[in-house]
């Protein structure tokens, strides 16, 4: 299934499935959002989901999508496309890091700040050097603590796209004191309107013992023109070593939210140092990031002052 938040023609806040026909079917009888209902009893409620989801009457373009999870109790970001990592480090004159194939790392960033499709407004300074990163999420939908990788996939409860936007001359400033990005993130993070059940899935899933992939294709759009492509199969540690690695003596939460770190191409800092392209995003520029079957994302951008 497919599930969205949104905001009604009335300004209402809601949430639904997506049904057939690019209708949807509004939930709040089960839940007053999306957040609420994972942390319920959801598991047992397919029957109640498919009546409801034939019931879908209200059209798709008459709502304005928000993140599918608005305001998620956390968020982490991952590292997981070896390809991205090595060719930035490689456009910065320095080497590829050994232990990068030890495990998978991630950092946390601003859960309040989680934004979904539509205008994002940013300060100027963001606009120094200001960049996308195409990316997979997954929201978590059971609670969990120490979960082996061979496990971890049943507590994925579906997958989105995911925008982490950065300020990369603020980031590049902090970054020299080795605590990891900050400012430079923690301003906005998109995520998709489409929460995508991983049986919706099936037909792409790629089985392995270090987790499940998926043979799904992403791109990203800058102002009309096409500027990256590539693949969620190609991540180099699976989402479940990333939960394997996040949930080793933490609790981990439904509506967690965890990205997978930038795929190979996937934003101007690695195209720029790879002679590919040579520009920053600006006020007034749009981007969209599709991943196949988990829809698009896209945002503008807006410059304000307080």
């Amino acid at each position: 299934m497919k599930f969205c938040s949104f905001k009604k023609s009335d300004g209402q806040k809601s949430w639904g499935i997506l049904g057939e026909g690019g209708r949807i079917a509004e939930a709040t009888a089960l839940a007053p959002t999306l957040l609420d209902w994972l942390r319920g009893d959801w598991s047992s409620q397919n029957s109640k989901l498919k009546e409801l989801a034939a019931k879908a009457n209200i059209e798709a373009s008459s709502v304005t999508f928000d993140a599918c999870i608005p305001n998620p109790p956390s968020m982490r970001d991952g590292y997981a496309f070896r390809q991205h990592v090595e060719a930035a480090r490689k456009n910065r004159g320095v080497p590829m890091i050994p232990e990068y194939d030890d495990f998978p790392i991630f950092y946390f960033t601003n859960h309040q700040a989680v934004v979904g499709p539509g205008s994002v407004k940013l300060r100027e300074r963001h606009f120094e050097k200001f960049d996308f990163e195409l990316e997979a999420a997954i929201v978590v939908g059971k609670k969990g603590r120490d979960i082996a990788a061979k496990d971890a996939d049943d507590y994925i409860f579906g997958y989105t796209i995911m925008n982490d936007f950065s300020a990369r001359a603020l980031q590049m400033e902090e970054m020299k004191l080795n605590l990891g990005p900050a400012k430079g993130k923690d301003f906005a993070t998109a995520l998709g309107p489409w929460l995508v059940t991983r049986d919706e899935l099936e037909a792409k899933r790629i089985a392995s013992s270090e987790g499940e992939r998926f043979d799904l294709e992403m791109s990203a759009v800058v102002n009309d023109k096409p500027i990256s492509k590539g693949n969620m199969k190609d991540m180099t540690f699976t989402f479940a070593q990333i939960l394997e690695r996040v949930s080793y003596g933490v609790d981990i939460f439904p509506g967690d939210v965890i990205g997978s770190g930038t795929v190979g191409t996937g934003c101007f800092l690695e195209l720029n140092g790879s002679g590919v392209t040579n520009q920053w995003m600006n006020p007034g520029d749009q981007i969209v990031l599709k991943i196949d079957q988990l829809g698009e994302l896209r945002n503008s951008l807006e410059l304000y002052e307080p």
